[in-house]
């Protein structure tokens, strides 16, 4: 499992550390506000259109030879932004770096799956959740003290270092997982395999969280400047979000794996606790305020996220899991664009803390939709 985890590490970093070095390095390379969210949102594009694409890939040729692919494709784009620093080049290196982690993400998630087993799915999607979350929260850190200290260019190398230990140590350790014979899919098995149920909810459950992670990471820090706070309180706020993030989902994937925490219970209990952390910082906007809500963020999209990926796994045919995980991905996407799109819009026509009560009322809505939507599962003790 090694591997994996090095490879969620990587994809995670390379989304949010390359992210908050061109943001902050944007006036020296010649970025201009437009263009600095246009090649942000780069990686996410690619992301969004290629993820189902290379899911359903892997259970046609097996996991290891697209995350092998998707590593390798990952160091040469890192290595491309060392021609020559100028926003094009960035741009060409952070669309190749999404669309090779659109490879080699949804395949990590499926091997993860397959080698799990049923006994172990909370366990292992909890340990390769946390090793993302020590991207999102070290990527950043990483980024901006190399940037610091020997230029953005050792930003790029490090991450190409990464992935090549990762695609080496994958070629070398990874069972290669054999191509499970899949009966042959009409356009109607299609279509009724993403809308089932036991497809559907948990997708669900996983957009509406990194909805809200998506508006913690972008608005925490817009709330502490208007609180006249230290600059360094939003960052903070988001690296206390992050590492309960992290904490929380190994402990939450073992109490699963034990039967001592249902899927129901557990992802309805997290989105529940966004709802209070989200109104809270809408009607009592404060330091205090800030720093628990990140706390409590944390431990929603840690509970939620292993849950509501085992309970995917769980009821996904092995013949399949690359697609499914792929899919699934791409629901998180979509909810990591559209959560920061709709407070954004929301905000702009009334005022913020609507638009974060109005997030509240979704996660609130969500965790109903957990708690009566998800299929009940058997003890697997």
């Amino acid at each position: 499992m090694g591997p994996l985890y090095l490879a969620g590490f990587t994809t995670a970093f390379g989304a949010h550390g390359i992210a908050s070095v061109l943001g902050a390095e944007s006036d020296d390379i010649g970025l201009t506000l437009l263009g600095l969210g246009a090649v942000l949102a780069l990686y996410d594009v690619a992301e969004v259109i290629l993820k189902p694409v290379f899911g359903a890939l892997s259970d046609r040729i097996g996991a290891k030879p697209v995350i092998v692919g998707g590593l390798a494709a990952f160091v040469l784009a890192s290595l491309a932004a060392l021609i020559d620093p100028t926003p094009l080049v960035f741009a060409v290196a952070r669309l190749g770096q999404g669309a090779a982690a659109s490879a080699f993400s949804p395949a990590s998630s499926a091997a993860v799956a397959r080698l799990a087993g049923r006994e172990r799915l909370g366990r292992y999607f909890g340990r390769y959740g946390a090793w993302k979350s020590l991207g999102y929260v070290l990527g950043p850190l990483i980024g901006v003290g190399l940037t610091h200290l020997f230029g953005i260019e050792a930003v790029y190398v490090a991450l190409a270092v990464l992935a090549a230990v990762a695609a080496v140590w994958t070629l070398a350790s990874l069972p290669a997982l054999p191509v499970v014979p899949r009966p042959r899919y009409t356009l109607a098995d299609l279509v009724r395999q993403t809308t089932e149920r036991g497809f559907l909810v948990p997708t669900a459950l996983l957009a509406t969280t990194t909805a809200v992670l998506g508006v913690a990471v972008g608005f925490l820090p817009l709330l502490a400047v208007r609180l006249d706070l230290p600059a360094l309180t939003g960052a903070a706020a988001v690296a206390v979000l992050a590492l309960a993030s992290t904490a929380v989902q190994p402990l939450v994937g073992r109490l699963r794996d034990a039967d001592r925490i249902a899927d129901r219970t557990g992802t309805s209990a997290g989105l529940a606790l966004a709802a209070v952390a989200l109104g809270l910082i809408a009607v009592a906007p404060h330091w205090s305020t800030l720093l628990g809500s990140a706390v409590l963020l944390g431990v929603t999209v840690g509970s939620v996220t292993p849950l509501a990926f085992a309970h995917l796994a769980a009821a996904t045919p092995e013949e399949r899991m690359g697609r499914t995980m792929g899919n699934a991905e791409l629901g998180r996407e979509l909810g990591d664009a559209g959560g920061p799109l709709l407070v954004g819009a929301i905000a702009t026509a009334a005022t913020l803390p609507v638009a974060l009560g109005a997030l509240a009322a979704l996660s609130l809505a969500s965790a109903g939709l957990a708690r009566f939507g998800l299929v009940r599962r058997r003890p697997v003790g």
